[in-house]
Parts: structure tokens; sequence; C-alpha cells
């Protein structure tokens, strides 16, 4: 079985990019970082934020629904029938 700094210097896991940084999957080997999760860090923020990241939150945007008081009303009517 390899060690982690055999596993990370046989040129597998690519080292991480500066959108990494901070993430609790971060490991140190050979005076580099790595990401234990994924080999290729870079492809993972290629989309937006990689799913992996554990220091990124995504933004949920709730939008309001405009409702017309008279609709709403005729609505209310015809469900109490």
């Amino acid at each position: 079985m390899a060690t982690a700094s055999e596993l990370y210097s046989s040129g597998f896991f690519n080292p991480i990019i500066d959108k990494c940084e901070g993430c609790e999957r971060i490991v140190e080997a050979n005076n580099a970082s790595f990401c234990r999760t994924y080999a290729f860090p870079e492809a993972k923020w290629k989309l937006g934020i990689c799913n992996f990241a554990t220091h990124v939150k995504p933004e949920i945007s709730t939008a309001k629904v405009k409702v017309n008081p008279l609709k709403a009303s005729k609505r209310a009517a015809a469900g109490n029938k």
C-alpha cells in the first residue's frame, strides 16, 4: 500500500488552485497542497462552485411573486363552492 505522499507525488493528483484555499479537504504532501477527494481540482471549478468545497456556500435566491388581488379573491371564492 502506498503512503499518502507517494500517492500525491505520483502525478495522478494535481495541485489545488487558488479557489480551493480554505477547504477542509486539502492535504499537504511534498510541499504542495492537494485535494484528497478529487484528482483534478481545476476541472471542478470550471462550471462554477466545486461541489466538494467546504468553504463556499451556494447562493439561494428567492423571487417574490406578485399576486393580483382581484384574481386571488376570485380564486378563493371559486374554491369555497
